[in-house]
């Protein structure tokens, strides 16, 4: 049984001695709140905070009744029959048994500590509070308030707005003129009122609370927690309103856009005993200047007269046209009876008509020639007279091979001790003292990175800004870009000789010290022998020979001897189950014993594991993954088998899928869980079977070509796989760093002369600005005198009105944007398509649908869906989201939802956000955007709809 202390002797009771729930706006208070027991020898301490209550609805906030740190003795004591486990054994009955009590109950401490807005810490669970003006800057925090209020009158139609600016309501009147002057708006609506993290209490116990109210016209919820140093504690939760008689909330939108034709409707409210008279007025001026904007928005009548009966609320409406060039608006909403009155002033953002777009089209070129690209939209653009060129920017890279050489520094770097990760810093270091030594030409190029041209190392995360649409900063992806950056800034260190040489040496011997007695290694030290990293370190020395590269590899000798008496043992264990085995594991050893048959052949106790398991392989090849084909099939190759390895290179490249573009490569290239079914590893391997096998330079070139593809869009993912695609880019010699040749680039009859080349991946770029841009630049000409893959991309960037922007989509990535109102039908809520010719109706449901299709993976997408002005968001919190195998982090603001997403696989995505009709009127819904920040020149967008709300 639990026996519960009661600890009332650590109870605080708190309450008000002065304290008043009907507050005035801006009013300046004082309360005093009693803890009563405290005294000036046991003084208690105080937090007290009040928020706007409205908050809570969409995360509500609560502080713990009580420290919680008193201790229950609650231990559970229970029966229980022991031999009911035995399979033979049956009980016929179940026992009913009685547990008495349960676990100790552990401490519960209060909440972390977290920053206030007022500079000081408040006890928090929610970061609401703590965050309240952040939220308020996005306008998250006043969808609550804002939710759509019923529209006074009747229904206005769209063409009536642009028609006729005459206010309804706005008829003569007989009462006295109003100095609106003399009226104060309010303006203080922040959501906190208060944050004290340090109130003492004085030897009565009292507690003084001084303060002045924000001016918003809300409930506010109070939150006090009294503590002592004897661990007595009390809390004390209360709301209080404020409010007057006359009570005048306006209804704007987040903002405006240029040509948007909106009701704007301000509420007033008379929370008198008797009716009341008067006037109401909403009236506008530039932010910037205070000039009046009343007549550029078309607010020829800003008064209606009030009338307002006991108790009652009216909603009056503005009906505004918003012109070209119109800048940041203050609106300010008053209303007055002659004895009372009220208003609100706040700021109205207003968007440009004209948005900025960037349309790109990718250039992939190989082997030499010319080849030739178009971009229609820029041929045709001479016919629009409401587009303005930005700019025009054309990039070539010549040799994409250099990719992987700065993809060593983060092998040579990489923290953790485990075994293939330290051979994988002996791996990248032995490769590029080779690589440095091996040619003149790349050695300069490391020269001229570290000490002539560091940008060049920048990571792609951060480089072409002003093609992207949207700032690193405002990603959840800067630390990524600074870390690849500085670890590629270090790179002209990594490949300085002395160090080079020192690394390497140190590796192997972290390597030794790691190795087991009998050869094997652990994953870690310390460990029991890994089958598995064996093979893939015996196997990595393997390679480092295969490519020329000069490292000492008896430790690689030694655990060879493990792995022949280890693969006898599964032969035993075979022959003794009479089972035939033979997966991945079995196939990676043939291959990585095949790199040391001439050095170390096999000794004549387990030939006939090999024979066994040889002839397992070419039974069973065609059971196991590609990558462990692959192995099979060099390995067969190595130990004499000249028939299987050529049928499995056919079966390979008979299930392989062509593109000029892409190169080649297979549909099933997708990551997974098991590490014979990596994409990466895999696709390098088939390299290596064209190579070796088949003598095939072209199919092997094509699977380069593939690899190199995705290094464009993403990071390679692993050590392991990093280490995989270097060897593979490498092999046939260090050609294709060695070039010297850049590829050409005309635009229309425009030669693209480069003032300027990056070192290594021959990179260069040419921007033209708006006057030099022609529509016949949308015809690009790339000329290759080399072999190999390259590739360029062509970015414009273009103002258009955005009624009259159309899709744009390129190959990689195609956006489709459509709309539904959500509908209650015979089966529940139906989502109805949105025709050119629908009207909306306040309070309305409007669904977008953005469908996403990428033929490539993709690594740190950026997808902006915009909103309609006279729309508000259902959904207002951002977080991280996971649907249909996506995991992406979505951002709610106040023009537009933002999706990051930092691995987008091959595929098609569908993304719905849902927001109420809020305003009548007339407004675009704005269009969808989307663009790959590793690589921008993977971008489209939609188009927009009109919006027409009565």
């Amino acid at each position: 049984h639990t026996i519960s202390v009661p600890w009332t002797n650590k109870e605080y009771s708190l309450r008000w001695e002065r304290m008043r729930d009907k507050l005035e706006p801006g009013a300046k208070e004082t309360w005093t709140l009693v803890v009563e027991g405290a005294t000036t020898d046991e003084p208690a301490e105080i937090v007290a905070a009040m928020y706007d209550a409205s908050l809570d609805a969409f995360l509500p906030h609560q502080w713990p009744d009580g420290l919680g740190v008193f201790y229950r003795d609650t231990p559970r004591h229970y029966s229980q029959f022991h031999n009911a486990w035995i399979s033979h054994f049956r009980s016929v009955e179940r026992w009913h048994i009685h547990y008495e009590g349960g676990g100790p109950e552990w401490p519960r401490f209060l909440p972390l500590l977290s920053e206030s807005s007022h500079g000081g810490r408040i006890f928090s669970k929610s970061p609401i509070v703590a965050g309240a003006p952040a939220l308020m800057r996005e306008g998250a925090a006043d969808a609550f308030a804002a939710a759509p209020a019923a529209v006074a009158g009747e229904a206005m139609p769209a063409d009536a707005l642009a028609a006729a600016p005459a206010q309804a309501g706005a008829a003569e009147s007989t009462a006295a003129p109003i100095d609106w002057s003399e009226i104060s708006a309010r303006k203080n609506l922040k959501e906190t009122a208060f944050f004290f993290p340090h109130l003492s209490a004085d030897e009565n116990g009292t507690v003084r609370l001084e303060f002045t109210m924000p001016e918003a016209l809300t409930t506010w919820k109070f939150l006090g927690f009294a503590h002592d140093s004897q661990l007595r504690s009390g809390l004390l939760t209360g709301e209080m309103v404020t409010a007057k008689d006359l009570m005048v909330q306006p209804n704007p939108p987040r903002f405006l856009r240029e040509g948007d034709l909106v009701e704007f409707t301000v509420k007033v409210t008379n929370k008198s005993a008797a009716a009341v008279t008067g006037k109401v007025r909403l009236e506008f001026s530039d932010a910037e200047t205070l000039t009046n904007a009343n007549s550029a928005l078309g607010n020829e009548a800003p008064e209606q007269d009030l009338d307002l009966p006991a108790n009652e609320s009216r909603t009056y409406p503005w009906k505004i046209a918003v012109p070209e060039g119109q800048g940041f608006l203050q609106y300010r909403a008053v209303a007055s009876t002659g004895a009372v009155s009220d208003g609100e002033e706040g700021w109205l953002p207003v968007l440009s008509r004209r948005v900025l777009l960037t349309e790109s089209i990718t250039l992939p070129i190989r082997d030499a020639g010319e080849k030739t690209f178009t971009l229609p939209k820029l041929l045709e653009s001479g016919a629009s007279e409401t587009l303005q060129h930005q700019s025009l920017t054309a990039q070539v890279v010549s040799r994409p091979a250099w990719y992987a050489v700065l993809s060593l520094p983060y092998l040579m770097e990489y923290p953790h001790q485990c075994a293939e990760q330290v051979f994988n810093r002996l791996y990248a270091n032995a490769l590029a003292r080779h690589l440095a030594n091996s040619n003149p030409k790349i050695r300069r190029v490391f020269d001229l990175w570290r000490e002539s041209q560091p940008e060049a190392i920048d990571s792609p995360l951060l480089k072409n800004e002003e093609l992207k649409s949207v700032l690193i900063e405002e990603t959840p992806w800067l630390r990524e870009a600074a870390d690849e950056t500085q670890a590629r800034k270090r790179i002209g260190l990594l490949f300085e000789a002395n160090r080079l040489d020192h690394e390497t040496t140190a590796t192997l011997m972290q390597l030794e010290s790691m190795q087991i007695d009998n050869g094997a290694w652990p994953w870690f030290p310390g460990g029991r022998e890994n089958e598995f990293v064996t093979l893939y370190l015996v196997s990595g020395f393997g390679r480092l020979g295969h490519l020329g590269v000069s490292v000492d590899d008896k430790l690689a000798l030694r655990a060879l001897d493990r792995l022949d008496d280890w693969i006898d043992e599964r032969h035993q264990a075979c022959l003794r189950d009479k089972t035939e085995r033979f997966g991945s594991i079995e196939a990676l050893y043939l291959y990585a014993r095949s790199f040391f048959l001439e050095r170390r052949p096999p000794a004549p106790e387990h030939q006939d594991a090999l024979d066994y398991f040889q002839n397992l392989a070419v039974k069973k090849w065609h059971e196991l993954s590609r990558l462990s084909q692959a192995h099979v099939a060099l390995g067969l190759k190595r130990f004499g088998d000249a028939e299987t390895p050529s049928a499995i290179v056919a079966s390979l490249l008979e299930r392989s899928v062509h593109d000029e573009e892409l190169g080649r490569y297979w549909r099933d290239t997708e990551r997974h869980w098991w590490w014979y079914r990596a994409p990466i590893e895999t696709q390098a391997m088939m390299i290596e079977v064209f190579r070796e096998i088949d003598n095939n330079e072209t199919a092997a070139d094509e699977c380069r070509v593939w690899l190199l593809k995705q290094r464009q869009t993403q990071a390679w993912p692993s050590t392991k796989s990093t280490a995989d695609a270097v060897h593979a880019l490498l092999l046939g010699g260090d050609d294709l760093l060695a070039s010297d040749a850049l590829v050409s680039l005309s635009l229309g009859d425009t030669k693209v002369q480069p003032e300027t080349t990056e070192a290594g991946t021959g990179f260069y770029e040419e921007r033209f600005a708006a006057t030099e841009v022609r529509p016949e630049m949308g015809r690009v000409t790339l000329t290759k005198t080399d072999k190999g893959v390259a590739w360029g991309a062509l970015h414009w960037q273009y103002l258009e009105d955005i009624a009259k922007v159309t899709p744009h989509e390129d190959k990689p990535l195609t956006l489709k944007k459509s709309l539904f109102v959500k509908r209650d039908g015979k089966a529940g809520p139906e989502l109805k398509a949105l025709a050119d010719d629908d009207v909306l109706r306040p309070g309305d449901e409007l669904v977008t649908r953005v469908e996403l299709r990428t033929d490539r993976d993709l690594e740190y997408v950026h997808l902006k869906d915009q909103r309609g002005s006279g729309t508000e968001p259902t959904g207002v919190l951002s977080g991280h989201r996971f649907q249909d195998g996506l995991a992406y982090y979505e951002s709610t603001r106040d023009t537009a939802s933002h999706f990051f997403i930092e691995y987008l696989p091959k595929g098609t995505y569908v993304f719905e956000t849902s927001a109420r009709v809020q305003l009548r009127g007339r407004y675009e819904s704005g269009i969808a955007e989307i663009q790959c920040l590793y690589a921008p020149e993977f971008n489209s967008h939609s188009g927009s709809v009109t919006l027409r709300v009565e």
